[in-house]
């Protein structure tokens, strides 16, 4: 489509707070589509896209919401899902397709394009049964509709695929029921986003359906070991047959916790076989999947970028996530934040960071950091003897003893890698910004554990961990204020 075009035509993007449409509304707007978003919620989405974008508040339960959003749209992407509301989930679902289709149509919407679940033969979970529902109501009520049906989709914050990571990270021995054992076909996050793109000019008369997936058919317990190969841990499975869904719910609730309340959806989902038995959309569209290896690779490699360029001051304060002893949660990563406010401006409240290391040391308990520096080099890594480069100068790249310069803005951020030797990965990071009564420093850890190892050594040295951090921030407050 030309650029004219594009121009005349507003899409429209529903569930934009969820994973799929959180990464679909930048991919439009890289492409310069007009883009509005139907949010129940719209304080969720400030500030996490374009200022062009315009954020609607609305309900799909509530029809007369949808007049305001729909209105010259030319497309509209229905990503909605009842996915953790309570037994009734089905009859939301229906009522939530029903409006929206009816309302669409009536607004003279050209296309509407669905992302629905890839499902085989057999009985439905309610889940799938409910999704694919829901297409059928959007093709028969509204306007044209093209669907798209995946299985597990492969991506840093997917929730299958965390909670495939979970279990991997958690239990070095699993006893393993049937649905473990489940022929599925996943596809990488960046390939639905693709077709998805895709469907906005597919020459389409009628309303049509097409199976989406990466090549590569495994089972559940194939990928959690392809993941656990390329995290460097192994694990070993027991098969049995005695898990019910009922206490396959329960017990994944028990080994991780934050997917209790959708764990029984989505091991109903696993009863059958996911597979692309249509292949008809290799054909329509130029996307080339990415087999199962290719797509843990990129999402693991893309949420190391994540992590090194999220501002955590900003994640931690819109996320809506209730801190528990020991950290906040972000995907896998384990997050401590640490705030002070000191009555200066962020040069003066910067200046302290910038020093931060080398001789001048770490604020508070410098004689533990380097105990750990130590530790570190006789278990082969590098301690704490590169110091710094330079005294007060800061810049990306540098190391500064076992940390890595990953991000610096002056008197703004600084972002530091852990160079030494982990079970996992971590950072830690301070922020500064201009408050009412002078200036916030925001310092952050944050570790993203590996295994069983990591997750031990995270909660056995909280509460020091804590203690160091706490204390270091005030030092550094006070140094700032004086």
């Amino acid at each position: 489509m030309s650029d004219d075009k594009k121009e005349d035509r507003i899409i429209l993007v529903t569930g934009a707070s969820g994973y799929v449409g959180g990464r679909l509304v930048p991919a439009l707007e890289g492409r310069g589509e007009p883009v509005r978003c139907l949010a129940r919620n719209p304080g969720y989405l400030a500030g996490r896209f374009s200022p062009d974008t315009r954020i609607i508040a609305g309900d799909v339960l509530d029809p007369d919401s949808l007049e305001i959003a729909l209105e010259g749209v030319d497309t509209a992407y229905y990503m909605v899902h009842s996915m953790g509301s309570g037994d009734n989930f089905e009859e939301q679902d229906r009522i939530g397709a029903r409006n929206f289709a009816r309302v669409a149509r009536r607004h003279g919407v050209r296309r509407i394009i669905y992302l629905g679940g890839l499902f085989g033969d057999g009985e439905l979970s309610s889940h799938l049964a409910s999704r694919r529902e829901v297409g059928d109501i959007l093709a028969s009520e509204g306007p044209l509709t093209l669907e798209f049906r995946a299985s597990i989709i492969i991506g840093s914050g997917s929730l299958s695929f965390e909670l495939l990571r979970s279990l991997v990270d958690r239990l070095p021995l699993m006893v393993t029921p049937s649905w473990v054992r489940t022929l599925t076909q996943p596809i990488a996050i960046e390939d639905v986003i693709a077709y998805l793109i895709c469907g906005l000019d597919l020459e389409l008369q009628d309303s049509a359906v097409f199976e989406i997936a990466g090549p590569d058919q495994v089972t559940y317990g194939e990928l959690m070991q392809e993941y656990a190969r390329q995290i460097g841990v192994r694990r070993f499975m027991i098969p049995v047959p005695v898990l019910s869904p009922n206490l396959s719910s329960l017990w994944l609730g028990l080994v991780t916790p934050l997917y209790a309340r959708v764990g029984r959806k989505l091991v109903d989902g696993l009863r059958n076989e996911t597979i692309v038995r249509d292949k008809t959309a290799l054909k329509r569209f130029p996307v080339h999947p990415l087999g199962v290896r290719q797509a843990i690779d990129r999402a693991l490699k893309q949420e190391n970028m994540e992590i090194a360029q999220t501002r955590w001051s900003d994640a931690v304060s819109s996320s809506g996530n209730r801190p528990s002893w020991g950290r906040r949660r972000f995907g896998s990563q384990l997050v401590d934040r640490q705030q002070a406010v000191v009555k200066v401006n962020p040069a003066r409240a910067f200046a302290p960071i910038r020093r931060i290391g080398g001789e001048q040391g770490w604020y508070f308990a410098t004689w533990i950091w380097y105990l750990r520096g130590l530790v570190d080099l006789l278990v082969g890594g590098v301690g704490m003897r590169r110091g710094r480069r330079h005294p007060t100068d800061l810049r990306q790249g540098d190391p500064l003893d076992f940390w890595r310069v990953e991000a610096y803005e002056e008197n703004r951020l600084l972002s530091l890698r852990a160079e030494m030797r982990l079970p996992g990965q971590a950072w830690l990071q301070f922020e500064v910004e201009p408050a009412e009564r002078g200036s916030q420093i925001t310092q952050t850890a944050v570790f993203q554990p590996l295994g069983l190892g990591g997750l031990l050594y995270w909660y056995g040295l909280y509460p020091i961990h804590w203690i160091i951090f706490r204390q270091m921030l005030k030092e550094i407050a006070r140094r700032a204020a004086y």
